[in-house]
């Protein structure tokens, strides 16, 4: 598919508010980037709704304008006309946009300052962000066994939400439970093992369906580092150099191997 206006827009917006995915993008086939550069395109916009305005009503709109958008997708009527949901709309399997729903009763909770109410509220959050946002990338591209995309999904999110506390908290927000070294420590380890459960079944994984993953190529190393020194993340210290980085997901996308 060639980019129109609206893709390039959808590209440019990813380049500038989520420079990790964007590079996830680009070290996929040519033919993935249209799709994956409107899907992430819609997930910055749903993730920034809630913080649109300080007024709940107004951001509760925003994120309910997404969750409509959403439904349209999923029931094939017509979509209204945005920069992102009119690509969106095109190039997402209408099957797979029934996520949308959950992901945007989830964003609701970024909205308000009240706590995860139990580990069990925590895991759907991650499940119903970053695990509906990469299986719905997967589904879009290929075969793919969602219960693995949804176990490295898990532990790619809890990574970026492990690396984002400090703004949570900046905006008065409660991101964990307890907060402890030990509870860091022990999220870290647990996100890490449904990683390696996802690794371990890579061939439910096709080779068309892989660019999804990419996005999560960080996660692992991210996780250690948080499980080992739990300090970084009220630090704000979690991450890998830019060389890393670059050389991690060339390795990666080189081989195909997430």
């Amino acid at each position: 598919m060639q980019f129109d206006d609206d893709l390039i827009a959808c590209a440019e917006a990813v380049q500038k508010g989520d420079a990790d995915r964007f590079q996830s993008v680009m070290a996929a086939p040519v033919q993935a980037r249209p799709f994956l550069f409107a899907l992430y395109a819609f997930n910055l916009e749903l993730s920034r709704a809630p913080w649109a305005s300080q007024e709940s009503m107004i951001a509760e709109m925003r994120v309910q304008w997404w969750r409509d958008v959403g439904a349209e997708i999923a029931e094939q009527r017509p979509v209204r006309r945005h920069f992102v949901a009119t690509p969106l709309g095109r190039l997402l399997p209408a099957a797979a946009a029934s996520c949308i729903d959950a992901m945007a009763e989830a964003r609701r909770w970024d909205i308000y300052r009240d706590p995860h109410t139990d580990e069990a509220a925590f895991d759907a959050y991650i499940d119903a962000t970053s695990g509906g946002l990469m299986w719905m990338a997967a589904a879009g591209l290929g075969r793919a066994e969602e219960s693995v995309v949804r176990d490295f999904a898990y532990g790619a999110g809890v990574a970026r939400y492990l690396a984002a506390i400090p703004e949570l908290e900046a905006q008065h927000r409660v991101p964990l439970l307890d907060g402890s070294p030990d509870d860091v420590r022990a999220l870290a380890a647990k996100a890490r093992v449904r990683l390696r459960a996802a690794r371990r079944r890579r061939a439910d994984i096709s080779p068309e369906a892989r660019p999804a993953l990419f996005a999560g190529w960080q996660a692992d190393a991210i996780l250690a580092q948080a499980e080992r020194e739990p300090q970084r993340v009220a630090e704000g210290a979690l991450g890998l150099s830019e060389f890393r980085k670059r050389s991690s997901l060339l390795l990666r996308s080189t081989f195909g191997r997430w």
